[in-house]
C-alpha cells in the first residue's frame, strides 16, 4: 500500500480566492444584519428614555389636589407629547428619532393616581428605504415585511 503525496501548491492556486468570493456575500449580510439590529436597539432605547422623560414631566404636573386624582388637560397632553418627541414642552427642535411625530405618542391616566405615556414607532432598516414599505420574498411565497413596530411604555405615579 502506497501513501498518496499531497498535491503541490501550484495545483491549489486560486482556491482561496474562489472560497473567499463564495463566503463574502454571507459575511456582508451578517455584518449588515448585526448593524441593523444594533441600530434598532439604539432607537428603542432612545424611545424608552423619551417616554420616561415625558412621563416624568406629566407626572409632576398632572396631580390635582382638590380632586384627589389625576387631571389631564388637553394643553398638558400636548406639552407631554412635545416632551416625548422634541425633549421640550414647546413644539420646536428636531425629533429624538427621525420620523417620530406627536401623533405617535399617547398620554393617558391609569386609575386615579398614575399616568402612562406610550410611544409607538415603526423601525425602518436601511435596506427597506425611507418609506418602510419594503419587503423581501420568503422561502415559501410569503412576503417578509421589513418594518418592525417599536412600542415604549412608561407608567408613573403622579406627584
Amino acid at each position: 500500500m502506497r501513501l498518496h503525496p499531497f498535491k503541490r501548491a501550484q495545483a491549489q492556486q486560486g482556491v482561496a480566492l474562489v472560497e473567499f468570493t463564495l463566503v463574502l456575500p454571507v459575511l456582508l449580510l451578517l455584518l449588515l444584519a448585526f448593524g441593523e439590529f444594533g441600530r434598532m436597539l439604539y432607537q428603542y432605547n432612545v424611545l424608552l428614555q423619551a417616554s420616561r422623560d415625558a412621563d416624568r414631566f406629566v407626572a409632576s404636573q398632572a396631580w390635582n389636589s382638590t380632586l384627589g386624582a389625576v387631571a389631564l388637560s388637553d394643553a398638558l397632553k400636548a406639552q407631554t407629547r412635545n416632551v416625548a418627541v422634541y425633549g421640550v414642552p414647546a413644539n420646536t427642535g428636531t425629533a429624538v428619532v427621525s420620523g417620530l411625530t406627536t401623533a405617535n405618542v399617547v398620554v393617558a391616566a391609569v386609575g386615579f393616581d398614575h399616568v402612562r405615556v406610550t410611544i409607538t414607532y415603526t423601525f425602518c432598516p436601511v435596506i427597506g428605504g425611507s418609506n418602510c414599505a419594503g419587503s423581501i420574498p420568503g422561502f415559501f411565497g410569503n412576503q417578509i415585511a421589513l418594518s418592525i413596530p417599536l412600542v415604549a411604555t412608561t407608567v408613573m405615579r403622579a406627584l
